[in-house]
């Protein structure tokens, strides 16, 4: 009978065919994932960006790192190894034997399929006379000839060959294992067993452990839970918190605590630098025993972030630890605005807790632009740009020009910034403007409405309001004034102010024709109005041909004139009596019904399609993933290269509270679409709030737009609105037809009678 049977591969052919699979499985995806891309498209495009961003310590950074870095040399190296050995194993494995062939007794005898007894019988006496035991042939080589040949000619042979493959019927099949027969062995049993425990025992759970109490410790920004509770009680303790207070709180983060993170790191140096930066800055609050304020990390973070803001130059020993903290303050200031609306967002549903001010979050943005810009907060704005220090910014604020600001800069004519900018050189003076000309400028539309309500321009009491907010970017470039034409000389002004003084005539006299002309029209019109009759054209008619005459000009009317004019006042009268009858006003008003009727179809019809696409829209927004790399930022002082980012939110500028939560663009490189919701206010009146726009990086480019709402009470249900009238039973339902049916019948004999 038929079996199965297992068996260790003794040759080791099967073990090839695994480990090949096994190799390609690794070799294969790692390649896809770790080769380094195209070094040359980094280099193009930091080579585009070296006249705007050259001056950055973020590009000179990359710049260093890409020619000293040795890491993608090391993963080629590792990959092409890597497949080097899956092409070896896999040329190994096509040069291994057959060990399952399908038997074939034809090919045995060395016959083609289908010879006749005949011809086998031939075949196998020359081949058994030549293998034969007892002449020198191969016993191996004859008892497969005989076994051939009697599957040829033996009926059952035969029968058991066409049927299982085999002329002596059915066999056990056989399944390889692809391991060496030596694992297995009873010698090496205690190697293998500790080889087994030692791997999934000891060194699978240490690394599952491993991984999986670091990751709990971080949340989904990967932010240290236990800085993101120190966020929590610090602004729910200080609700309005300043910039001092502000700085503290974020320096106090766990990520610059070495017990917590193995990247901070505390130097014996420390002691020697972090003192002698402390009297450069002064005004620092060294005595305050509140911890974590008072620990020696959150010290050492406050004062490198405060150095880095105040611009001043560190020694190489703080060097690398002070750009370690800028790099992680964008993220921790985003959490911590995260945390002040999840505290607002509690305040508002609970009530009794108190909610972070509305300056307390926007400090946080405000320091976001301050660490990447290396700037201090009542520092000018125009302190973004190369080349421009302290004294330089009385050029910028003279009486003569009163630039303060970027927009400021922009708007002036080229000339007046160039002699504004006289203390620059024409390169630096060019780099400035191509610096100036990349940054952004941000055009902000809004649109209000209630979505899915019938009316979505009717804002109710409660109802959940929807503000539509276009963000288009455009460049500063296109803001810049442009140059007037040049003045013209003496001469041709000479020549141009004599034409036009006789132009100034010219039109004067024009004008006073034109006064006389309207005059004699608006005494025709009033004529018209007038019914003529036959006395007073009679009367005309005596008039002109006694004449006025002077300046032997006369003013005659012909006949044909009088008897347009008489014609043209007959139509008018006409035309005002058949206005006035009744017929006609009737018709005209079903005609105004009508077309009212169908502006209003046509209204429906345009805000379904706006719902439609609105619905559309939104759900290609959720399956859509869009890059968060939009532009790089040029800052000066930042070590790591960011790109531009914004918080757009709603706020009431009066109460000092958020309105909406504050949205992270991530995604605007041309044009992009953000949505903010919030519920209207539960009492009707007019409300008075702004949508703000505010970079995170860049400082003096926030917009403010004002926001009306006027909030109107909602309307009172229908109890007994006629689609709530649905019988129990479809008996009742068929008693109320038979009823109705009735009742029609009856009518109908009432008229015929």
């Amino acid at each position: 009978m038929a079996g199965q049977q297992f068996q260790y591969d003794d040759s080791g052919n099967t073990f090839f065919y695994f480990l090949t699979s096994f190799v390609g499985l690794i070799v294969i995806p790692a390649t896809y994932y770790l080769w380094p891309r195209d070094q040359n498209a980094e280099q193009l495009r930091l080579k585009s960006l070296r006249r705007v961003h050259g001056r950055c310590l973020w590009y000179r950074l990359r710049l260093m790192k890409s020619q000293q870095s040795i890491v993608p040399t090391l993963k080629k190296a590792a990959l092409l190894f890597g497949w080097a050995v899956f092409l070896l194993l896999a040329y190994k494995v096509s040069k291994l034997d057959r060990e399952y062939q399908e038997y074939n007794p034809y090919e045995v005898l060395s016959l083609d399929s289908g010879a006749s007894v005949a011809e086998i019988k031939k075949q196998y006496r020359v081949l058994s006379l030549k293998h034969h035991p007892d002449k020198g042939g191969d016993e191996a080589m004859f008892m497969k000839l005989a076994k051939a040949y009697s599957a040829l000619t033996n009926e059952e042979s035969r029968k058991n060959w066409e049927t299982y493959g085999n002329p002596d019927g059915p066999r056990v099949t056989s399944f390889g294992i692809a391991l060496p027969a030596w694992i297995v062995d009873q010698k090496n049993s205690m190697l293998v067993l500790l080889v087994y425990g030692l791997a999934f025992m000891v060194i699978l759970p240490v690394v599952v452990g491993t991984w999986w109490y670091r990751s709990i410790r971080y949340s989904g920004d990967q932010i240290l839970i236990n800085t993101t509770q120190l966020f929590m009680h610090f602004m729910y303790k200080t609700p309005t918190m300043n910039m001092k207070r502000l700085v503290m709180v974020l320096t106090a983060a766990f990520e610059f605590d070495p017990r917590s993170n193995k990247e901070a790191i505390i130097r014996p140096t420390d002691n020697i630098e972090v003192p002698q930066l402390i009297r450069e800055l002064g005004n620092i609050n060294v005595k305050k025993k509140e911890p974590p304020f008072c620990y020696p990390y959150s010290l050492k973070a406050r004062v490198l972030l405060l150095a880095h803001l105040a611009r001043m130059e560190v020694s190489e020993n703080v060097d690398e630890d002070q750009r370690f903290v800028e790099k992680k303050c964008p993220a921790l200031l985003q959490e911590m605005i995260n945390v002040g609306c999840q505290l607002t967002m509690m305040a508002t549903s609970r009530g009794g807790l108190r909610a972070p001010r509305l300056t307390s979050i926007e400090n946080c943005m405000k320091l976001s632009q301050m660490v990447v810009q290396g700037l201090q907060e009542a520092k000018s704005p125009l302190l973004q740009l190369p080349h421009f220090e302290e004294e330089h910014l009385r050029y910028c604020i003279s009486k003569k020009y009163k630039v303060r600001t970027l927009q400021d800069l922009v708007s002036l004519k080229d000339s007046d910034r160039r002699n504004m900018l006289r203390f620059l050189g024409e390169d630096k003076y060019d780099e400035v403007l191509a610096v100036l000309g990349s940054f952004p400028y941000i055009n902000m539309e809004t649109k209000l409405q209630v979505l899915d309500d019938e009316d979505s321009n009717n804002i109710t009491a409660g109802s959940i309001v929807t503000v539509t907010v276009t963000l288009t970017r455009k460049r500063m470039s296109e803001m810049f004034e442009k140059e007037e034409p040049p003045q013209p000389t003496e001469e041709t002004n000479t020549e141009e102010q004599g034409d036009t003084k006789n132009k100034t005539k010219q039109v004067w006299q024009n004008k006073n024709k034109g006064a006389k002309k309207a005059g004699k029209s608006k005494k025709k019109k009033l004529t018209k109005k007038k019914p003529v009759t036959q006395q007073q054209t009679k009367g005309d008619k005596a008039k002109q041909a006694n004449g006025n005459v002077a300046g032997n000009e006369v003013v005659a009317l012909s006949k044909e004139e009088e008897d347009e004019l008489s014609d043209k006042g007959s139509e008018s009268d006409e035309g005002e009596g058949n206005k006035d009858s009744p017929s006609e006003r009737d018709d005209e008003s079903d005609k105004q019904s009508d077309t009212e009727v169908d502006e209003i179809a046509g209204d429906d019809e345009e805000e379904w399609e706006a719902l439609q696409q609105s619905i559309q829209r939104r759900e290609r927004a959720l399956l859509e993933t869009k890059s968060k790399v939009t532009h790089p930022v040029y800052s000066l002082y930042f070590p790591e290269e960011k790109h531009e980012w914004w918080w757009l939110y709603i706020a009431d500028r009066k109460e000092q509270t958020l309105v909406s939560m504050p949205n992270h663009v991530c995604t605007l490189r041309d044009t992009d679409e953000v949505e903010l919701k919030f519920p209207a206010p539960s009492k009707t009146g007019n409300y008075q709030y702004s949508v703000i726009l505010r970079s995170d990086s860049y400082m003096g480019l926030d917009q403010v737009k004002p926001l009306k709402l006027e909030v109107h009470e909602a309307k009172a249900m229908l109890d007994n609105h006629p689609q709530w009238d649905i019988p129990e039973t479809e008996e009742e339902e068929d008693d109320q037809e038979d009823s109705d049916g009735i009742e029609e019948s009856e009518e109908d004999d009432e008229d015929n009678d």
